[in-house]
């Protein structure tokens, strides 16, 4: 009797465990757009699934460039001309922590107890380390000149000349370089890491597409495209994925990826098919100066 018993038992859990994580929400996308007839760049959020669709943010001071901490909890992003500040994944619970306007692109550690981000010195962007209030702001003074972190469980890492570098979070030391081939010129704040770190994406400059004459009839508009490249290994140049896009971000899982397209949908791409879903965004005109963030 005990064995039966404990038998339809495990079948009861189990079946409560899948119907679980069946009718669990999608998880939410973060981006920044302007609204209708609005000029100022806010942060709104959507699950991928294309449901929830809410603004975040508000003011006068544009809001871009979102990062999820480790938990999912908290979004820290850049406020041009205020600093970096976080939030509760709800716009709620705003706190400052960074006086510093040029402040950009804020990548939360593994832990959730520090953050990374861009401070232009000199003559370069550099690369600064500060807790999770935003406490202890440090540059990592042997670090060269950084584009978009990011922070994983494999280290903290950094699109610099045209490569990504692996840095001693302590100090910015160079640990390793990985021969990637990032357009040096438009794709160093573009750059996104897959989670298991073997595949990063980037913007970069595509050829003119012919019979162009949206820029009159000089020379034609200079193109974009998104790029993918598996670094571990390292076997081949990077691959045109999709042109006219804006940069992307990677899924927990790394099987698919989210970018911004023709300003006005959100497309969510499975890498292993091509296949492609559009997520409309209400009519607000999204903006590509960072990739989107995905909760973990």
């Amino acid at each position: 009797m005990f064995l039966l018993v404990s038998a339809a038992s495990a079948l009861v859990v189990g079946a409560v465990g899948a119907t679980a994580r069946a009718s669990a929400p999608a998880k939410w996308v973060v981006f920044s757009a302007t609204q209708p007839g609005q000029h100022i760049d806010q942060l709104f959020r959507i699950r991928s699934s294309g449901a929830g669709l809410k603004r975040l943010t508000t003011g006068q001071f544009p809001s871009i460039a979102p990062a999820f901490s480790p938990d999912g909890t908290r979004i820290a992003f850049t406020r041009t001309g205020v600093g970096i500040v976080t939030m509760n994944v709800d716009g709620k619970d705003v706190h400052r922590l960074t006086t510093n306007g040029r402040d950009s692109f804020p990548a939360w550690s593994p832990d959730g107890k520090q953050i990374a981000f861009l401070r232009p010195t000199s003559a370069k962007w550099s690369i600064y380390v500060m807790s999770s209030s935003g406490g202890h702001q440090r540059p990592l003074a042997k670090a060269p000149a950084s584009g978009r972190p990011t922070w994983s469980p494999r280290g903290l890492m950094i699109p610099t000349g045209g490569d990504l570098a692996k840095i001693d979070a302590a100090n910015g030391r160079v640990l390793k370089y990985f021969g990637a081939e990032i357009d040096a010129v438009w794709g160093l704040n573009t750059v996104a890491l897959s989670p298991d770190g073997s595949r990063l994406t980037f913007i970069g400059a595509s050829a003119p597409e012919p019979g162009d004459k949206e820029c009159g009839e000089g020379s034609p508009c200079q193109r974009f495209a998104l790029y993918t490249e598996d670094i571990l290994p390292k076997t081949k140049p990077p691959r045109l994925l999709v042109k006219n896009v804006g940069p992307a971000t990677f899924s927990p899982d790394g099987k698919q990826l989210s970018f911004v397209a023709r300003n006005t949908k959100l497309d969510i791409r499975t890498l292993g098919t091509g296949r492609t879903k559009s997520v409309p965004l209400g009519g607000n005109y999204a903006t590509v100066a960072a990739p989107p963030a995905w909760q973990p």
